[in-house]
């Protein structure tokens, strides 16, 4: 796909990871819909974006707010042709300890989010896809979704977030194969420690701390190098089914 053909529908577009994919996207041509919580600061980004950009509010787990989400972006740009799945949250708790085992809603409040919302959205947006006619590769669409390393790595008290990360891994292939014949890729992006807005709320030391185990670069990802990788998936036809993670060789230790 080209990139100036680009009509993406971004989760968690607001900040961090999706609002530097957004602006990517904008920066090679194409438009942008920032779908986030209502309570974000979507409509002042939106707006800071320019006019290749809108605000759609919605909740990835209701599936009427994401419906509402996509119908508003195929009207004000004319079709979806792009799904990158940036919506997430963290958790950190143990499977048991001295106050007894984790809350099972936590847990599954945890996977409803980074998993069911995850597949709500690449649901929908793959169906408003199947209306696009396809372009000289036969393709309709793109789908992006992101997982972590934590998928593979997870650390002490990362269950129920390395469950959800991994079930995004493990979804990729198969929604790949299932979207093939539509002309529709997936696939998943798995970040390491990144500098976003969730960490700037750590202490310097301490991302220090976390950058010093990254072998190359020494350092905190930056969200451009997210959102550049997410236009190349979309760019590049061949590229389906595959999950890349982007960490600087981090292997991430126990705790």
């Amino acid at each position: 796909m080209k990139p100036g053909d680009v009509v993406a529908i971004i989760t968690g577009g607001a900040s961090g990871l999706g609002l530097a994919t957004a602006e990517k996207i904008l920066e090679a041509g194409g438009r942008v819909a920032l779908l986030d919580l209502d309570r974000s600061d979507g409509v002042a980004v939106a707006e800071g974006l320019g006019e290749n950009a809108i605000f759609t509010p919605a909740d990835v787990t209701n599936e009427e707010q994401v419906q509402a989400a996509v119908d508003a972006t195929a009207e004000a740009f004319g079709t979806v042709n792009a799904c990158v799945n940036c919506a997430g949250i963290g958790s950190a708790t143990r499977t048991t300890g001295k106050k007894g085992p984790m809350p099972l809603e936590y847990f599954k409040f945890t996977v409803e989010i980074n998993l069911v919302g995850t597949f709500n959205v690449a649901r929908l947006a793959a169906t408003r896809m199947l209306d696009n006619d396809p372009d000289e590769n036969g393709e309709r669409g793109v789908i992006i979704n992101t997982a972590s390393v934590a998928a593979y790595d997870g650390q002490i008290g990362q269950v129920a977030y390395s469950a959800s990360k991994g079930g995004v891994v493990a979804m990729t292939l198969v929604i790949a194969r299932d979207l093939a014949r539509s002309g529709i890729r997936c696939n998943t992006i798995a970040p390491g420690t990144f500098d976003t807005p969730l960490l700037g709320l750590m202490p310097d030391e301490m991302k220090g701390e976390l950058a010093a185990n990254i072998p190359f670069p020494d350092r905190l990802g930056d969200p451009a190098e997210f959102g550049a990788l997410a236009l190349h998936m979309i760019s590049n036809a061949y590229l389906n089914g595959e999950t890349i993670r982007l960490d600087g060789a981090l292997r991430m230790p126990p705790r």
